[in-house]
């Protein structure tokens, strides 16, 4: 099958998390299963092609109800063909999104601008596999504007990242897109009296999916649908909940070069040497404690707030460290912060993103904490215990769906999962793992060996959009 990727992030070229590295990874798996693959980005200020991309100018973009003129650089690389959509006036700066209304025409444009680029070169994938709110205009473009053009049979999967982001901006951006009014109506793009990008998306697309089967089982509840429950109810027929994956190339402990040992299910003892190396770098005393670790995004979305509720009562009366990397939301930065000048010999906080230190976070923390409200999938969880680093997590999302709980009797499960996030619940959770760590290490490092020969590779989750990728195009051309 040809297959277009359409995303506003895609690692290695720009990302600001898991949505990147979800484009990333899966777009190489589906090329290893012998398929024509694409994938369309916007080319941010932040990108700078490299002497093998070669550019094509002059495609022309009819938005705003004028021909606009925007550039592509192709790249190709494991059997991927990247196609970055140039256009200073929107994405010249380096930000990915700028968090205004801007963005709205911004995404509009490029929507616009990946199907003009593919008309241009005369490329019509069997399937557009849209990615995000950004490209939620795709699946309605092709069923108005493109509408008996070539482009017009292109089957159309879209993928829910977080619900919670959907995009609501001015009708005028349908006046930009050259989308018919009509559509501005409560089953296609009309939300509280504005165009809802993703919501389009969710009526347009011949198939949906969402990034865990237990979070595509959640947002169709009040609790979780942020509005749109109703709507995926609606089309539950269609719509799939795929585990995503990780790129096990980047992410292996045997082969990872930012470590300062390589380790195995099969041989773990130079883990302790990572340990102490990331002690070391943190200024934390080589204590043979617990070691916990945090990654990602700071935001009450993963209950973060509660663990800095109890964070002094966890360092009063448990022998444990902690080591934070990431940035966030200010005030629980600065909360973290105050609390490593309260703890320094039990806690470093790192208010920035660096792979390199997160690589060696995972391989030198003994347990890794999401004490998430909502997860729809996560990845961290992931990298984690393909370091052996045992998740703490609420059972929420993909979190569910990855994390299999303690049975100390046994010996089986690879992480620490709780219900309800309460302080109480959460010290509880911490506490207990913190307790097998020092009092049952026969059982830990069994946890330990289950969590390194998890599978958490793409080729599961790429077989798996293969079936849907032809599924939506017996539904398209019947």
């Amino acid at each position: 099958m040809r297959v277009a990727f359409v995303t506003p992030e895609c690692f290695p070229f720009a990302t600001t998390g898991g949505l990147g590295e979800v484009a990333g990874g899966l777009s190489k798996a589906i090329a290893q299963r012998g398929h024509e693959i694409r994938v369309f980005f916007p080319l941010y200020g932040c990108i700078q092609p490299q002497s093998d991309w070669y550019k094509t100018n002059n495609i022309p973009v009819l938005f705003q109800g004028r021909v606009r003129w925007c550039s592509v650089w192709t790249h190709t690389k494991d059997g991927v063909t990247y196609q970055g959509i140039e256009y200073q006036d929107y994405f010249g700066g380096p930000q990915i999104y700028t968090g205004s209304d801007a963005d709205g025409e911004r995404f509009a444009f490029f929507d616009v601008a990946v199907l003009s680029a593919c008309a241009y070169f005369r490329w019509f994938p069997d399937v557009l596999h849209a990615h995000d709110w950004t490209t939620g205009l795709i699946p309605v473009l092709l069923n108005t504007v493109f509408r008996g053009t070539p482009l017009y049979r292109v089957a159309t999967v879209f993928t829910i990242h977080n619900l919670q982001y959907q995009g609501l901006f001015s009708p005028n951006i349908l006046r930009y897109a050259g989308i018919p009014y009509a559509e501005f109506h409560a089953n296609s793009l009309e939300a509280l009296g504005y165009v809802n990008f993703l919501k389009g998306a969710l009526y347009h697309a011949m198939k949906l999916t969402t990034v865990s089967p237990h979070y595509a089982q959640e947002v169709q509840t009040p609790t979780f649908g942020c509005g749109l429950d109703s709507v995926l109810r609606f089309q539950s027929a269609h719509f799939i909940g795929v585990l995503n994956g990780i790129d096990e190339t980047v992410w292996n402990p045997e082969t990872d070069p930012f470590l300062a040992a390589y380790y195995t299910a099969y041989h773990t003892e130079p883990k302790r040497l990572c340990k102490r190396v990331l002690q070391q770098q943190s200024h934390l005393p080589e204590a043979s404690v617990p070691l916990l670790g945090i990654v990602g995004r700071l935001c009450e979305q993963k209950g973060l707030d509660v663990l800095i509720a109890i964070l002094p009562h966890l360092f009063a009366h448990i022998p444990m460290q902690m080591v934070v990397l990431g940035r966030g939301e200010p005030i629980l930065e600065a909360q973290l912060k105050a609390l490593e000048a309260q703890f320094p010999e039990k806690l470093r906080v790192y208010l920035r993103y660096e792979e390199t230190l997160a690589h060696q976070i995972y391989a030198g923390c003994d347990l890794c904490v999401m004490p998430s409200r909502f997860e729809p999938c996560g990845l961290n969880q992931m990298y984690a215990m393909r370091y052996g680093a045992l998740p703490i997590v609420r059972a929420t999302g993909g979190l569910v769906d990855t994390v299999e709980n303690c049975e100390e009797s046994t010996g089986k499960g690879c992480g620490f999962v709780f219900q309800d996030l309460t302080n109480d619940a959460l010290y509880r959770t911490i506490e207990w793992a913190c307790s097998i760590y020092t009092h049952r290490p026969s059982c830990f490092e069994s946890l330990q060996r289950n969590a390194l020969q998890k599978d958490f590779c793409w080729k599961r989750s790429a077989s798996l959009y293969e079936s849907i990728y032809r599924w939506a195009i017996e539904r398209r051309c019947p």
